[in-house]
């Protein structure tokens, strides 16, 4: 069974993580590359412009194959250089599929988001949860650290506190907690979760997919890179968009008060 299952509905992909007898659990061996593929995919589509990624069952992601890494076997095998390449070729593979996605990502998490599975989350650029979701950070239990780049990106998304506080604890927190500390943008009853992430993803799917594309590069690169070397950038994406057929579609709707029917040219 396929770790990734995609389905497209009009503009818009779904990604579901499609392992649920255990709770999409994430082995470090051929899921990066599966995944990665899959998100390759997707972005080489031109009638797609927005994306979903969510959990089969009752989790978003339990995390990383805690099975596995008992057995010490394969990815989780061997000296500490081959568990490093592992990681390189595997859950790195992975996460960096997610955080390089060309398109706009929104993560609607559907239950629990442990370990990986919540780092995994915040690789989209927005989070929905569900009221049964769940949020843990809890490494430190296993005694291990984050492999999967969480350390970085967490921290830029909650602040340093409370990643901290999350990493050291191993606490897992509830929807509502998550959404205090800007974790996720809203929550919803489970049930209606899919609804609301579709019609976001259908909102975001209706603007300039060329222009859209360029401007979460630019959110991308803002988190690293210093002012002046974005604002050389936004100069050289603006010129692009100033010659499209969508610039000007853009410009006609705003005069003629109607909306925009933006092509991707």
């Amino acid at each position: 069974m396929s770790v990734l299952k995609v389905d497209k509905r009009g503009a818009v992909a779904i990604l579901t993580l499609n392992r649920p007898d255990s709770m999409n659990a994430l082995s470090n061996g051929p899921d990066g590359a599966e995944i990665a593929a899959a998100c390759d995919e997707v972005t080489a589509d031109p009638y797609i412009r927005a994306a979903i990624l969510t959990g089969a069952g009752r989790a978003f992601s339990a995390g990383g194959d805690i099975k596995a890494m008992r057995k010490r076997d394969g990815a989780f095998g061997g000296a500490p250089d081959d568990i490093r390449r592992s990681y390189r070729g595997g859950i790195h593979k992975l996460v960096s599929a997610l955080y390089h996605f060309e398109l706009p990502l929104i993560a609607a998490v559907n239950g629990p988001a442990i370990g990986l599975g919540c780092d995994v989350a915040c690789m989209a650029d927005l989070r929905i949860a569900s009221d049964k979701a769940k949020f843990g950070v809890t490494f430190l239990k296993l005694a291990l650290i984050p492999g999967d780049g969480g350390a970085w990106l967490l921290p830029r998304i909650i602040g340093h506190a409370r990643a901290a506080e999350l990493l050291y604890t191993g606490d897992v927190v509830d929807a509502e907690t998550a959404l205090e500390w800007g974790l996720v943008s809203r929550v919803v009853p489970g049930e209606q979760l899919m609804d609301t992430a579709m019609a976001l993803a259908e909102k975001i799917a209706a603007q300039p997919p060329q222009a859209l594309r360029l401007a979460k590069q630019l959110m991308r690169r803002g988190a690293t890179s210093d002012f002046d070397t974005i604002m050389e950038m936004s100069a050289a994406s603006q010129a692009l968009m100033h010659v499209t057929e969508d610039h000007i579609e853009g410009i006609d709707a705003i005069l003629e008060k109607r909306a925009p029917d933006f092509k991707g040219k």
